[in-house]
């Protein structure tokens, strides 16, 4: 290839397009990257703002023979999405519905948006766009169209080709055009309005098809889930009036799509699943064959690897309530109807089936909404859960996408199991039994070249193997590089030479998307990690040790993209912004991109390696979300304190570090201390020379803290021999002492005598600036005090999340001892402790009936380190009171992060897209939090004044 003038190309693309461009090499590593084992440094990347951005994109580098690379979610498995190209994401801008028809079942969509997003805009109108991969909520439409996405209801919704309709295209000249049906291949005006590379390929596709029609027969598998080479046995008959069909699954290697019309189809108006348990995979697929007699809507696999990994997870432990015994395989059977009575008869005709071949030993129905998503999140999370084996051998995507007739699973994975125990090793086994396409990993290290050797031999043996058995290379991802270096051996050398007439007719300068499908590279070069792949290994303040150190933890990110996602916890700002250096996988990448070498050292400690991480509000939600448990902001802490140590603390990150003792020094000032903190004119000199923004209101302090309260007020004389430790935090003590005496009054009420710990701040404000050492300290002094508590069984209670859940969580990590380990054990939240009594009986307090609603809003560390559930219980324990959990995500406030003011848009622009408006769509509810930050950020959003759960459940309390 010829040397590319980036500096020329840069400053042409800036004159013409309207979108950003990004060449520097910070950016350029966050998309080297996708899904798959690859990695390949793009040329730059264009956000294209509209389709006019996309032509003159597209014609620019046609000018300049620079290759080109559409690009969606970036979650292909096969390294269809990088390449040394100029990279155009589609996600950031171009993602809007244009049209719905509800009477003809169609959309018109730009290729950007997400397929959730998307059925979540058709849901009202009763349809979906059915492909539904398990990335759907961070899978593109443009992705979609690329890669031919199908799903779990390809058994009876069928591929992507089979919804496409009509698409928007500019061609590899940079000429826009338009596939759709018509009526008269020979029509003068059609004809008319080609361009000349249009002609061509009309007449080129046309030729290729007639020439090749008894070879497409003779080498194109018989099955449904056929992915892998160009769609040319769709083009065989009478001379192709759509090309649209041809374009879906090419990759990106034809022409780019701006826009597309696709097909929709109802929504199902009942769903069931039967989970049916077996000792075996070969049992599990004989069992496939059997249920493939019934009208099944999807027939899912997941092996034990992935059970024991989902238990594993802090996220998707909770949600394994479906499991019964110690199953090897588990089929998700789901069956779709009319009214719930029907499909219970249905799933009865099943197990009857099954029990009448002796196949399964347990049936679990998930009938609800909840159960069913609890199965769908763990199935869903497959890949991800599976990368989370810790070690550097992986169950790695190499052969997970081979396809073969349903009726010869049994046979065909028996002999697959075969070949992998051949190379002593062991495999992940999930996907889509239903139509034949299972997803079998294989555990390979191919840090080592033994390993790499061994990836291979078995890629070889596996070809071989689905080959024999009439099957299909991909039947799902794609070829890309890793499938694509096996095109001419799938199809033979006849149709692997038609391909490139097909590709070079298309694209006569070779620029769309080189190196996929066909030319491809073998797949030992380009890889991410391979034999060659050296990480720099650093101290640390915190524990990385279980996995295997700091660079391991950041390599647990392998490239699917969770954190893309519009929905949840995780990345709240990425949901704002849409930018990839705002997700978990931009923020891993960069990191990874300096261990390893890719971008200078110096940047460990680097402003634009500090930039690329400012935007992680510490959330946590990757935490548990992340299927992998990649723990990004663990990793920022450490990063933090790297950085400080040749940057300096800046005096702002002091002064909110130790805001306890801030507090402590401002409440002796009384009431001045509001009227300063209230005034204009203090809160601009806040604004610019701290950086404090000045339309954010600081916590008022309270008159009376709450330890003085607690040491004036009445009490009983009464020893109780059952006793309870309050962990209060400086918000309670200082701020919000209402808390305090809420969560007293409960307590006592309980029957507990109250001890107050004689603690020091928790360290977490010093942990969110990367002040570890500090935190350390701090977290020394506690356990010491509170490990004789532990000891004696004393349950250690808090009130604010934040806090409390870093002596869980941070503690362990910080100290590495048992004494915070048991400490750990101890601390609970005030609601998990009573929902514990309620839970064993013990739990003596009496609630009034009520009337009114409640929404709930859990925070971030509770919905990542223990989940919401107990928050809601002990809002039920209220007879009558309505509760629900409003589907937030993060609030935005994040501590300190939504009082600076680089930062104050960005966190209210995270509350502002589900917490604020569900809020105002509830006038008369009341508001529950259990976080301070939250409470703060509603106050500041919505005008509307939360109170802790503790204030409400005493508030509830029957006289006492």
């Amino acid at each position: 290839m010829t040397t590319i003038d980036t500096e020329y190309l840069e400053s042409a693309l800036r004159r013409r397009v309207a979108g950003q461009l990004h060449f520097d090499p910070l950016s350029k590593a966050l998309y080297s990257t996708d899904a798959s084992l690859y990695q390949m440094e793009p040329i730059g990347v264009l956000t294209p703002r509209d389709a006019n951005d996309v032509e003159a994109a597209v014609s620019i580098c046609s000018e300049m023979n620079v290759p080109l690379l559409p690009r969606g979610g970036g979650t292909s498995l096969a390294g269809q999405t990088v390449n040394h190209a100029l990279v155009m994401d589609f996600t950031k801008s171009m993602h809007r519905v244009l049209e719905v028809n509800p009477e003809e079942q169609w959309v018109r969509t730009q290729p950007g948006i997400t397929l959730d997003e998307l059925n979540r805009q058709l849901q009202p109108h009763g349809l979906h766009f059915p492909p539904d991969p398990t990335t759907s909520n961070r899978a593109t439409v443009g992705g979609a169209i690329g890669n031919n996405s199908c799903g779990a209801h390809s058994v009876l919704y069928g591929k992507t080709s089979d919804h496409v309709m009509e698409l928007n295209v500019i061609l590899a000249d940079g000429t826009s055009t338009y596939f759709h049906p018509s009526k008269d291949s020979k029509d003068s005006k059609v004809l008319k309005n080609r361009t000349a590379l249009e002609t061509s390929i009309y007449k080129n596709v046309a030729r290729i098809a007639s020439e090749q029609r008894d070879e497409i027969h003779r080498r194109y598998p018989d099955i449904m889930r056929r992915v892998s080479g160009y769609n040319i046995d769709l083009m065989v008959g009478e001379a192709p009036t759509n090309l649209t069909p041809l374009v879906v699954g090419s990759e990106g290697t034809l022409c780019t799509v701006t826009e597309a019309k696709l097909h929709l189809e109802p929504l199902p108006k009942s769903r069931a699943l039967s989970v049916i348990h077996f000792k075996s995979i070969i049992e599990a697929m004989e069992a496939t064959v059997v249920l493939l007699e019934h009208p099944v809507a999807a027939i899912e696999l997941v092996d034990r690897m992935l059970l024991e990994r989902a238990h594993l997870s802090l996220g998707f432990a909770r949600r394994m309530t479906f499991v019964e015994g110690n199953p090897e395989a588990l089929l998700l059977v789901e069956l779709f109807g009319n009214t719930q009575a029907e499909l219970s008869a249905r799933m009865g005709n099943l197990e009857q089936a099954m029990n009448r071949r002796g196949l399964g030993y347990a049936f679990v129905r998930a009938i609800t909404p909840e159960q069913q998503a609890d199965v769908w999140a763990v199935r869903s999370a497959g890949l991800g859960l599976l990368m989370s084996v810790k070690g550097d051998a992986k169950p790695l995507p190499f052969v997970e996408d081979a396809a073969v007739p349903p009726e010869v699973l049994p046979e065909y994975v028996r002999r697959f199991q075969e070949i992998v125990r051949a190379h002593d090793t062991t495999a992940g086994y999930y996907g889509h039994a239903s139509v034949g396409c299972l997803h079998i990993r294989p555990m390979v290290n191919i840090k080592l070249q033994e390993g790499l050797d061994t990836l291979v031999s078995i890629a070889d043996a596996i070809s071989d193997l689905v080959l024999e058995f009439g099957g299909s290379l991909s039947g799902e991802h794609g070829d890309g590089i890793v499938r694509g270096a096996y095109t001419e051996k799938m199809f033979g050398p006849q149709i692997y030479n038609a391909f490139k007439e097909l590709k070079y007719g298309f694209d006569p300068k070779g620029i769309m998307n080189p190196g996929k499908i066909i030319d491809c590279p073998p797949i030992t070069e380009n890889l991410r990690i391979g034999p060659n792949y050296k990480a720099v290994e650093i101290d640390t303040v915190l524990d990385f040790s279980n996995d295997g150190g700091f660079a391991r933890s950041v390599e647990l990110c392998n490239g699917v993209g969770a954190c893309r996602k519009l929905t949840g916890t995780m990345c709240p700002s990425y949901m704002v912004t849409r930018d990839e250096r705002h997700s978990t996988r931009g923020r891993a990448n960069a990191l990874r991109s300096v261990l390893s070498g890719v971008l200078p050292a110096s940047e460990l400690t680097g402003k634009r390696l500090h930039d690329t991480l400012d935007l992680c509000l510490e959330c946590k939600g990757c935490k548990s979300e992340c299927p992998s448990n990649v723990d990004m902001a663990k990793l920022k802490y450490e990063f933090l304190s790297r950085y400080n140590k040749i940057h300096g603390i800046p005096l702002r990150a002091r002064l909110f570090a130790h805001i306890a003792l801030i507090n402590r020094w401002s409440s002796y000032l009384g009431p001045l201390a509001n009227i300063g903190l209230n005034n204009p004119l203090v809160r601009w000199f806040l604004h610019l020379f701290l950086g404090i923004h000045k339309s954010r209101k600081l916590p008022n302090l309270a008159s009376q803290t709450f330890p003085e309260w607690f040491r004036k007020r009445k009490c009983t004389e009464k020893v109780n021999e059952r006793k309870v430790v309050l962990f209060h935090d400086t918000f309670m003590d200082y701020n919000h002492p209402e808390v305090g005496k809420a969560a007293v009054e409960l307590l006592e009420a309980a029957g507990y005598e109250i001890i107050l710990a004689n603690k020091v701040c928790c360290g977490r404000p010093m942990i969110s600036k990367g002040m570890l050492e500090q935190a350390q300290n701090y977290a020394r002094v506690n356990v010491d005090l509170l490990y004789s508590y532990a000891q004696a069984g004393l349950p250690i209670v808090g009130c604010e999340p934040s806090c409390l859940l870093t002596l869980r969580d941070e503690y362990p990590e910080l100290l590495r001892d048992e004494k915070s380990r048991l400490v750990a054990n101890n601390a609970m939240l005030i609601e998990e402790f009573l929902i514990s009594l309620h839970q064993n009986g013990k739990l003596s307090l009496r609630f009034k009936q009520a009337t009114s609603k409640i929404l709930f809003h859990g925070h971030c560390h509770q919905k990542a380190l223990s989940g919401t559930s107990t928050s809601l219980a002990a809002l039920r324990l209220i007879p009558g009171l309505q509760v629900e959990e409003i589907n937030s995500g993060c609030c935005g406030m994040a501590g300190a992060f939504g009082y600076e003011r680089e930062h104050y848009e960005i966190s209210l622009a995270v509350g502002a897209q589900k917490l604020f408006p569900a809020i105002a769509a509830n006038p008369a509810a009341q508001i529950a939090i259990n976080g301070v930050s939250c409470r703060h950020q509603i106050l500041d959003g919505t005008n509307r004044q939360p109170r802790h759960i503790a204030e409400i459940l005493r508030e509830a309390l029957e006289d006492i």
